[in-house]
């Protein structure tokens, strides 16, 4: 079995690459940006549609609103490009927003932000994939009753990926990102010409009316703020992903804070263009969407089964000449692909964010370890697991995951912006060269205006979503912020409890060592067990064994002294037939009449080579060593002896090792050379240490 699953890993994640390896794996501008930047991009494919899926609440009156919600949502975009410019520059160590707000405004609310980013990028995988799969049924809607199935297996095929690195894994989705970018350019190129040329595309919903939801029909002065604001919010899911880059910074070749920065410029630009063309064009083609089909009236056949197409399918069949055109396929194929693999953002932030909140241990150790190609391997399985779960509970509704959605970048964007504000107030503090005084009063205005907005954004996206859904990735954060905060506790309290403070203390010996085997049957375990407990030389050793069957504990007795072994034998009464129980308690019995003293229980296991031989022994040995390791003053010692069948699993053979016991010779009896050699060494060596203790060791 083993070998069985180290050739699975090596199809699956490659060979394992050296630790001197790192360097070669940073990566190009070229392709970082299809990793980093996958999310922000892919997301102008159904930030448009989750506008209109709000202003439609209350019909076709408030779509001409659209357009200005996608004014607002660009002009956002634009001041968090610009602001985490500077984060760049300013934190090159990588980190992003955890790094700027646990220097500038302490740990716990480093400890915010943290929380925040590792649920988003959960939130990140789930909306991504689930959105890719909603393309998928656009183009081929006899899928749908698949859609959860598809999601799940999408995520372990990312998870796939990542594991063999980050280099390869940007070769892998360069290529989906950069045809999705072509192509949503060449849609909407193609669909304003012939506006222009005043054929203007016409959506397949364009004769579609609309009913609007109860209350919503005559919205005025503050309710159709609230509408307006709630469509903002939701058209800001443009922006996941945008600070990935920020934390990815390490990844990038040298100059990394240059290339970072260049990145991000290019991906804020591509991402702007392309959502600012799909709402024009969604609002010129006159696209109508809603979250129940049945408020669509005049839809044929039955409006409960029969999904809707999304936002930039209908556009993709309108523009291109139809739902079987080749450029409508292309469109549909490219979308679903990225928005797949646009998970890989948080593939890369996830495991990277992990890794150093482990470094800084609120986390688990594990996640700062390295795989064998040099990714976070533990990070992503754990990403992968999480956001699988969410895609199985809310099966893969993009509607149901996108409440939950959002919430944690802006605040980790508005925290962030205050921790540059107050990192720049320290460096103009200190600053005297007024060339770069007057960079950084600019830098300063800069992260000052994305703090008010993004803290604006902030209060209506939890204002807005809180009772749809935002309530449940707020309960997540906080639960993160304290698990993390009781890790960090943990590894604290540990690491004092561990650290010397007089070497004196640590150094005193044991008064004496009590030496016990456990015993359950006299056979060449036994007999190896009791041979290894004799070299240790104990000042004191006895067997142990467990009468469960008062028979059989008696026909032990008898081969005990039939093979003459020179060890006394202690049996426990157990009349519930318990073993463990019994010997813990003899043991803690033991310890408490000298304090002073150590107990060595030396435990004889067998070692089996194959998986299903160990269901076929009662794991007894596992149960005490268990027990016994929260004993104070005791120390549990294994003895192996290998099996056969463990021969072909690469462990020594059991042969003659030293101290096993040779076919028709009594172990340890009087007259055995190997007892008297082991007396007379723990003669010499008491006559040669006078000091009090164990003897020689």
């Amino acid at each position: 079995m083993p070998k069985f699953v180290d050739a699975v890993k090596r199809v699956v994640i490659g060979r394992a690459l050296p630790s001197e390896g790192l360097q070669e794996t940073l990566l190009p501008k070229r392709l970082a940006l299809p990793i980093f930047a996958s999310d922000p991009l892919s997301s102008v494919a159904y930030a448009t549609q989750e506008i209109l899926l709000v202003l439609t609440l209350g019909g076709l009156a408030y779509l001409y609103l659209a357009s200005w919600v996608a004014i607002a949502v660009v002009a956002l975009m634009a001041v968090v490009v610009l602001s985490y410019r500077q984060v760049v520059r300013a934190y090159p160590s990588g980190g992003g927003s955890y790094e700027v707000v646990a220097t500038n405004l302490g740990p716990s609310a480093g400890l915010v932000v943290a929380a925040s980013l590792l649920v988003d990028y959960v939130m990140t995988v789930a909306v991504s994939v689930a959105s890719g799969v909603d393309n998928i049924i656009s183009a081929l809607p006899a899928l749908n009753e698949y859609r959860t199935v598809m999601a799940v297996v999408f995520v372990a095929l990312l998870a796939a990926v990542n594991l063999r690195g980050v280099r390869e894994s940007g070769r892998v989705f360069a290529a989906p990102t950069y045809l999705f970018i072509a192509g949503v350019l060449l849609m909407c190129a193609t669909g304003f010409i012939r506006w222009m040329l005043g054929d203007a595309p016409v959506a397949e919903s364009a004769a579609y009316g609309i009913h609007a939801d109860p209350g919503h029909d005559n919205l005025a002065g503050f309710a159709l703020l609230m509408l307006a604001l709630r469509a903002f919010s939701s058209g800001c899911t443009a922006l996941t992903g945008v600070e990935a880059i920020s934390n990815g910074v390490p990844a990038f070749r040298k100059p990394k804070s240059k290339n970072a920065a260049s990145t991000m410029a290019a991906m804020g630009i591509i991402a702007v263009v392309m959502f600012s063309g799909i709402t024009a064009l969604a609002m010129i083609a006159k696209v109508h969407i809603t979250e129940n089909t049945c408020d669509l009236t005049g839809v044929a056949g039955d409006c409960a089964t029969t999904p809707q197409r999304t936002v930039i399918a209908q556009l993709a069949a309108a523009i291109f000449g139809g739902d079987h055109s080749v450029g409508f396929f292309f469109i549909q194929a490219a979308t679903a692909l990225v928005l797949v693999l646009a998970a890989n953002t948080a593939f890369n932030g996830f495991p990277l964010l992990s890794s150093i909140l482990a470094q800084h241990r609120y986390l688990p150790r594990q996640l700062h370890t390295r795989g064998d190609r040099l990714a976070f391997s533990n990070g992503i399985v754990a990403l992968a697991v999480v956001a699988g779960g969410l895609l199985w509970a809310f099966h893969a509704s993009v509607t149901n995951l996108i409440h939950l959605y959002i919430l944690g970048v802006f605040t980790s964007f508005t925290l962030s912006q205050t921790g540059m504000v107050r990192h720049w107030n320290r460096t103009l503090s200190t600053e005297t060269d007024p060339a770069l005084r007057r960079r950084h009063h600019t830098a300063r205005a800069i992260n000052g205006l994305g703090a008010l907005v993004t803290g604006l954004v902030l209060v209506i996206v939890l204002a807005t979503k809180f009772t749809q859904g935002a309530y449940l990735a707020v309960i997540a954060a906080v639960l993160l912020w304290l698990m993390m905060r009781g890790i960090r506790r943990h590894y604290d309290n540990t690491a004092a409890e561990l650290a010397i403070t007089d070497v004196s203390d640590q150094a005193v010996l044991p008064a004496r060592v009590h030496g016990i085997v456990l015993v359950s049957k006299v056979h060449k375990p036994t007999l190896r067990a009791l041979a290894y407990a004799r070299a240790t030389r104990p000042d004191t050793l006895e067997a142990l064994t467990v009468a469960v069957d008062r028979d059989e504990a008696n026909a032990l007795q008898e081969q005990w002294d039939a093979y003459g072994i020179n060890v006394p034998i202690k049996t426990l009464e157990s009349p519930y037939r318990e073993v463990t129980r019994p010997v813990v308690e003899y043991v803690r019995a033991v310890n408490r009449t000298s304090p002073r003293d150590v107990v060595s229980v030396f435990i004889p296991e067998y070692v089996v080579g194959h998986w299903w031989e160990n269901l076929l022994h009662n794991q007894s040995a596992l149960w005490l060593k268990s027990r016994l390791l929260f004993t104070p003053g005791v120390m549990v010692i294994s003895v192996p002896w290998q099996l056969t069948s463990s021969e072909r699993k690469g462990y020594r053979p059991a042969g003659r090792a030293a101290g096993a016991v040779r076919r028709g010779e009594p172990a340890w009896t009087n007259n055995h050379p190997d007892a008297e050699k082991a007396d007379a060494e723990k003669a010499d060596g008491e006559k040669a240490d006078a000091s009090p203790g164990p003897g020689p060791s």
